[in-house]
């Protein structure tokens, strides 16, 4: 690959500073994918230019018209802080005639919205937990919660990385519902989904590529033996919290004991997922597999996290992508032409 001007975009408060170097201090954590991201785009010979964009797009316009990129590696999940608006930036960029790592902007919309992504994989006859969708601001119509079928797990409709799920996510009825949901619209100032809880093995698969796929190592969170169904869900503790975790017996690690028909068939589903949902770049979904084999999708996650020692990350080493090979892999990618749009 040439050596290319990449500009990274990174929200502000996550701009790798070059003076941090200590992995143990917060600041360096806070950042460590942008971090991990510019060292290896360094390491590849590129010339990086870190552009931070928050809710004004005039950052980016300038760095375009005075640097002239010929890529953005872009690392933002929200605009103005709103996690649906991402798409937005890359629309900007497509727009702009600069090619950018990771999902097209109409993949995005479609995978960030959790219910919209249900109904269209529901469509097309892939199986997705049972939902209801609680849009903020409407009242509640409590009549029609008692014949859902519980336990349910409550959680934003938008936001990522498990945010807003913790132990009373797991409802299992009509009142706990509604005490959730309210809690839940209070903290996001969003919509509310709520779904069908799925007992079995929660199961993550990455996926690269734009018309080609590549389905990578499936990873799995254990549960430990004993944890009870209401414990046996990835809150934002089980997530982030690696003394949480290790403190339950929950562990992230290769999926073992799947037969090779197993895999096979999950890797297909795998890729239906991503075409139906017109995804690009780079994904990461979340599966749960019952114990009759059935597989179920709980959300496809365009632009997953890729710092070194995450799920996706992992997975492309074990498939022979070391970590700047990841990283150079997306770029490859991201200039496969003018971004599709997801028009397959």
């Amino acid at each position: 690959m040439k050596k290319m001007r990449v500009m990274m975009l990174v929200h502000p408060e996550m701009e790798p500073l070059d003076h941090l170097s200590n992995p143990k201090d917060p600041e360096y954590l806070k950042r460590e994918t942008e971090i991990d991201v510019k060292r290896a785009l360094v390491k590849l010979g590129h010339e990086v230019n870190v552009v931070t964009v928050h809710d004004d797009l005039q950052p980016l316009r300038d760095a375009i018209e005075q640097w002239r990129p010929q890529i953005a590696f872009n690392l933002l999940e929200d605009f103005a802080g709103d996690g649906a608006l991402d798409f937005y930036v890359v629309s900007y960029l497509d727009m702009a005639g600069i090619p950018f790592t990771g999902c097209n902007p109409r993949g995005m919309m479609l995978a960030r919205d959790k219910a919209l992504s249900k109904k269209i994989l529901h469509f097309h006859d892939i199986k997705v937990p049972e939902f209801r969708i609680f849009p903020f601001g409407k009242k509640i119509k409590h009549t029609k919660l008692k014949d859902l079928p519980y336990p349910m797990i409550v959680k934003s409709n938008i936001e990522q990385g498990s945010v807003g799920i913790s132990q009373a996510s797991f409802v299992s009825n009509a009142k706990d519902l509604c005490q959730r949901v309210e809690q839940l619209q209070t903290m996001t100032q969003g919509d509310v989904i709520a779904e069908q809880y799925i007992d079995g093995r929660e199961l993550y698969v990455g996926v690269m590529g734009n018309d080609r796929l590549a389905v990578l190592p499936i990873r799995e969170l254990s549960f430990d033996d004993h944890a009870s169904r209401e414990q046996r869900i990835a809150t934002y503790n089980v997530k982030w919290n690696d003394k949480y975790r290790e403190k339950i017996g929950f562990k992230y690690g290769f999926a073992a004991g799947l037969s090779g028909g197993t895999r096979m068939k999950i890797e297909k589903l795998s890729r239906r997922i991503y075409r139906k949902l017109l995804l690009s770049g780079y994904a990461r979904l979340d599966l749960r597999m019952a114990a009759n084999g059935d597989v179920y999708v709980l959300e496809a996650n365009p632009n997953a996290a890729i710092t070194h020692d995450d799920d996706l990350a992992l997975a492309a080493k074990k498939a022979g992508y070391a970590y700047p090979a990841l990283i150079k892999r997306i770029l490859q990618l991201g200039l496969c032409g003018k971004q599709q749009q997801g028009n397959r």
